[in-house]
C-alpha cells in the first residue's frame, strides 16, 4: 500500500514537471532580439560637381616687342588676382580617381602694355583663360591628391606693340595652348569639398606690328596660378 501510494505521487509529480516545461515553452522569449547591423555609407568620389575658385598668378614668361635699335627684345611681367568657376566629372575605383574638368578665369595676370625704344607704353593686364583638362589622383578616404593637365586658352597679354607708323596697337586675341599642375582636395561633407590647386599655363601668343604689319612674332604668355576652390557634389 505505501509502496502504490509513493508511485502514485511520483507520477503525479513527473506529469506536472511535464505540464510546467510545456507550458513555459510556449510563452515568449525573455531575451532581447538580435541587433540589426547597418553599415554606415562609404564615400566615394564618383560624381558630377560644379564650385569656384580664386587665388593668385603671376606671368613666367616674357613679352617680346621690336624696337628699330635692338631688334626683339624683352618686355615686362606682371601678376594679380585669378578667379573664376569649374565643373566636372569623377570616376573612383578602389583608390584611384579619374575625371575631366573644364574652368574659366578672369585673370588679371598679362602684360598687355606695348613698348617702344626705351619708353612703355602701359595697358591693360585683366584677361581671360580657360582650360579643358584630365584628373587622375589617390583617394585617401576623404582626401584626393591628383595630378592634372590638358588644353588651355585664353587672351592674356603680351600681345600688344607699337607700330612705328601707326602708334600703339593692342589686339584682343583668343590663343590655345596647354597647362599641368595638381593639387590636393578634402570633402568635407559628402557634397562639399574644399581644395588647393596649382597651375603653370602656357599659351601661344603672336602678336607684333612693324611698319603697319602685323608680325608673327612670339611673345610669350606663360604664368602660374595658385588657387583654393570649393566644389559641390551631386548624388
Amino acid at each position: 500500500m505505501r509502496t502504490s501510494l509513493l508511485r502514485l505521487l511520483t507520477g503525479t509529480v513527473a506529469l506536472t514537471g511535464m505540464a510546467t516545461l510545456a507550458q513555459a515553452a510556449d510563452l515568449p522569449s525573455r531575451y532581447s532580439p538580435a541587433p540589426v547591423y547597418s553599415a554606415a555609407p562609404v564615400f566615394t568620389w564618383t560624381g558630377f560637381y560644379v564650385g569656384a575658385n580664386a587665388g593668385y598668378g603671376w606671368n613666367t614668361g616674357t613679352s617680346r616687342y621690336y624696337d628699330p635699335a635692338f631688334g626683339y627684345v624683352g618686355g615686362g611681367k606682371s601678376g594679380g588676382f585669378v578667379g573664376g568657376g569649374q565643373l566636372g566629372y569623377n570616376y573612383q575605383f578602389g583608390m584611384f580617381v579619374l575625371g575631366a574638368e573644364t574652368d574659366i578665369q578672369y585673370a588679371a595676370v598679362g602684360n598687355k602694355g606695348a613698348s617702344y625704344g626705351r619708353i612703355y607704353f602701359p595697358g591693360q593686364s585683366d584677361g581671360f583663360f580657360g582650360t579643358i583638362r584630365a584628373r587622375a589622383g589617390v583617394a585617401f578616404d576623404r582626401a584626393l591628391v591628383y595630378g592634372t593637365g590638358g588644353f588651355a586658352y585664353g587672351d592674356i597679354g603680351g600681345n600688344a606693340a607699337v607700330d612705328p607708323l601707326l602708334g600703339y596697337r593692342r589686339d584682343d586675341n583668343t590663343n590655345g595652348g596647354w597647362t599641368v599642375g595638381g593639387g590636393v582636395e578634402y570633402a568635407v561633407t559628402n557634397n562639399i569639398s574644399a581644395k588647393v590647386e596649382g597651375l603653370y599655363v602656357n599659351l601661344d601668343t603672336r602678336s607684333n606690328y612693324v611698319g603697319g604689319t602685323a608680325g608673327s612674332v612670339r611673345r610669350d604668355t606663360e604664368f602660374g596660378v595658385l588657387r583654393a576652390g570649393v566644389n559641390y557634389k551631386f548624388n
